[in-house]
């Protein structure tokens, strides 16, 4: 018994044993036997050992200094020659450049001398917000220019010389920005939308001449051209197989029209011709009448065209605008009720019924707060007064764009509740009892409303009853407006105005200029404006009240001698942005780009550039909200102050009361000082009790954006302020000191130590 188990036991172990004895026999035989080293192989060996990371070596033997050939090196490290390296690769400033991704559609408007000003001025006002490009060609334009519009002068009235300048400079300047090309004339109208959606719906790849097929005089060429005064459509792959037998064509066809000369030209070079219908898509037009009127015109024809032609003048051109925006709008509230019976309709076959659908139908539903500090707020109105003021005042009167906003619900509100409720009755307001708006993020404005209205039956009876309404307007879809394009390589000249009561500021100012500009190379230049009253002007001689701040300017001269920061005096008794503009404007070019600055912000790479981006020639002027920190003794009360101050609202806040930072080109100033002299209204009252935002927002066409901006700082100081401004600036510059002593929780701690103080 106890063998077996012995004999069970080795049994397992044996296998094990014979392999280990194996391997040891077998590595001893290829080793070999003898006291040479390894490294000397016998001639004859049948195995030879072989080292990691080297190599076997070849039957006739090598050298030492080959084989060291296959031995990791240390290569050290050498700088390398900055002279010799390639260029630096520029990359686009846009994906869509880089991408390949261009432009959709195109529009070029053929016009003329005589129409320049009357028919051109029409199409741009019908088209040009509708799409992004739009210019217009002649051979010569008047002496005047019709101001927004961009006009390519040909100089050549000849009607075939203009249809080959035109392609060939679309060609030039646009065949590798935009897909499709539509040219038309300038008494022609053309439905915007349309268009759009057409050339949406069709293929970049195609050879593609739309318009509509005319046949050719003679009939001596096969296929036809499209007319002129109906537009026509080009693709690119088109226009670009065109352009080299432009020049032939210019030479050889002989034409009487240039749209005929151009549908030949396509027709024997590209051997593509006109088409009124693709793929199922039609290119649709009508041609209008001399008796036509427009008002009782309602065939299809006219409904669905997507140009008419001829039109004969302006006020035509404006009547078809207003008849086919009309068109639309119907299309589209017919569009939004079919979309809200589709709604009910899927509502009513789920689960929850019908109450799964929000109201109004198709409107995102309220949104949900999840805590209570979410909870939307409801602000109390009637027809005079609105008791949520932006100044925190408890009441305040109903004004501007908000008596406009009540005054159309409530319009509206008794004209949905008479739709629903003639002719049995007829409801006319009395007065409007209470009033509730909140704005919903995730719907748009919500109103609701108790309307005091008297009913009128049809037995001539009337009596009072009130009807509680609740109403929506709704958040529409966000839109692109093209803007004209800006850079940021334009400099930025810095103005600061300085008193007597800002020398030690403008110390700091300059140190801190130095840091963020000066040191950094940035493409902006400081100019001071030292404003002296009549006293001290006479002293400058002997006691110059600025002389520690020029000392300061000219250390920094000599510290960065490739800058240089001018200065400007002034005598004045009572100084004002507009007069202290007034004489930088003279001394500044019309392009130039001011910044008007106050002694203590703090101005850094980041802000310029965003003044240079938000500010647009012609087009708009840009007001920052800076960040003001608050009193540092109430702020960091029995704290220590730190070094950085970051953008907390325990640290400071976006100071909306503050105006005196602006961002304007010289020449839109000058325009609107220029409207200001003209209407009469150039006198001192008026010049001291403005600022430059009243100035722009009053006598302006430009957009004044204002909007918060970080990069944006001012230091707490207490602002001296005018009492010769206008109630309301002077109102603003009050606000704004009480405001920037600290936040409501920290001036209420102050308010509690003292009081306890009191009491013990």
């Amino acid at each position: 018994m106890r063998l077996s188990m012995i004999l069970a036991l080795v049994r397992p172990v044996g296998p094990v044993v014979i392999g280990i004895s194996l391997g040891f026999t077998l590595s001893l035989l290829s080793s070999g036997w003898g006291d040479e080293p390894c490294s000397q192989p016998r001639e004859g060996a049948g195995i030879r050992g072989r080292k990691p990371s080297s190599v076997a070596a070849a039957p006739g033997g090598e050298s030492e200094s080959k084989r060291q050939e296959f031995e990791p090196r240390i290569v050290p490290y050498k700088a390398a020659n900055v002279k010799n390296q390639g260029k630096k690769t520029v990359r686009s400033r846009y994906i869509s450049t880089e991408l390949g991704i261009r432009e959709c559609l195109f529009v070029g408007v053929l016009t003329s001398k005589t129409t320049l000003n009357s028919l051109a001025v029409a199409v741009n006002r019908t088209i040009g917000h509708h799409i992004d490009k739009v210019l217009y060609f002649t051979g010569t334009r008047s002496r005047k220019i019709p101001h927004g519009m961009y006009i390519v002068t040909h100089g050549d009235e000849r009607p075939i010389w203009n249809m080959y300048q035109t392609v060939k400079y679309i060609f030039e300047h646009y065949s590798s920005e935009y897909d499709w090309f539509f040219l038309i004339q300038d008494d022609s109208y053309t439905e915007s939308d349309r268009i759009k959606s057409l050339v949406n719906h069709l293929s970049i790849n195609t050879d593609l001449y739309m318009g509509c097929p005319q046949e050719f005089i003679g009939g001596d060429t096969d296929g036809h051209y499209c007319h002129g005064g109906f537009g026509f459509l080009l693709s690119r792959s088109l226009l670009i197989k065109l352009q080299p037998h432009l020049e032939t064509c210019q030479n050889d066809i002989l034409s009487s029209r240039p749209d005929e000369w151009l549908g030949r030209c396509i027709i024997d070079y590209v051997s593509v011709s006109c088409v009124s219908e693709y793929e199922t898509l039609r290119y649709r037009y009508f041609a209008l009448g001399k008796d036509d009127e427009l008002g009782k015109e309602d065939s299809p024809q006219f409904r669905n065209a997507l140009t008419v032609h001829p039109v004969v003048d302006p006020v035509q051109m404006y009547r078809l605008h207003k008849r086919y925006t009309e068109l639309e709008l119907e299309k589209t509230y017919r569009e939004i009720e079919d979309l809200q019976d589709e709604i009910r309709n899927v509502s009513g076959l789920m689960a929850e019924g019908e109450k799964v659908s929000s109201w109004p139908v198709g409107i995102n539903p309220p949104f949900e707060p999840r805590t209570r500090f979410e909870v939307l707020r409801w602000d109390y109105f009637t027809e005079e007064q609105l008791f949520s003021c932006i100044d925190g005042s408890p009441k305040c009167e109903l004004r501007g764009i908000d008596k406009m906003d009540i005054s159309n619900i409530i319009e509206t509100a008794v004209e949905e509740l008479n739709k629903k409720y003639l002719p049995t009755l007829e409801l006319r307001k009395e007065q409007l009892v209470n009033g509730y708006r909140r704005f919903d993020p995730t719907r748009g404005m919500e109103y609701t409303l108790d309307l005091q209205l008297q009913v009128l039956t049809q037995k001539g009876h009337s009596r009072s009853i009130t009807k509680r309404v609740y109403l929506v307007r709704p958040l529409s879809d966000i839109e692109i407006i093209p803007m004209p394009y800006v850079t940021e390589a334009t400099r930025v000249h810095i103005i600061l105005p300085l008193t007597v009561h800002e020398r030690e500021q403008a110390i700091r100012f300059l140190e801190l200029y130095a840091v963020n500009a000066l040191e950094s190379n940035e493409n902006a230049i400081l100019t001071l404006l030292f404003i002296y009253d009549p006293f001290e002007a006479q002293r400058v001689n002997q006691n110059d009240i600025f002389s520690s701040v020029k000392a300061k300017i000219v250390d920094c001269e000599r510290k960065y001698p490739e800058s240089k920061i001018p200065w400007i005096s002034v005598k004045t008794d009572s100084p004002c942005q507009l007069k202290i503009m007034d004489i930088i404007s003279k001394k500044h070019p019309v392009d130039t780009l001011f910044f008007v600055a106050g002694i203590n912000m703090e101005i850094n790479f980041e802000f310029l550039n965003r003044c240079r981006m938000n500010t647009i020639n012609q087009w708009q002027v840009f007001f920052p909200i800076h960040f003001q920190e608050y009193n540092p003794e109430v702020a960091y009360h029995n704290q220590p102050q730190p070094l950085t101050i970051d953008l907390l609202k325990d640290s400071g806040h976006f100071d909306r009361d503050f105006f005196d930072a602006a961002c304007f080109y010289n020449s839109d100033y000058m325009a609107t000082r220029g409207r200001m002299v003209s209407d009469s209204l150039e006198n001192e009252e008026i010049l001291e009790s403005l600022d430059l935002y009243e100035m722009f927002v009053q006598y302006s066409n430009l957009h004044v954006f204002r909007a918060v901006e970080p990069g944006l700082r001012q230091k707490y100081s207490q602002r001296l302020c005018n009492p010769r401004v206008s109630e309301e600036i002077y109102h603003h510059c009050v606000q704004s000191n009480v405001q920037a002593l600290g936040s409501r929780s920290q001036l209420a701690m102050l308010l509690f130590e003292q009081e306890q103080g009191n009491s013990t």
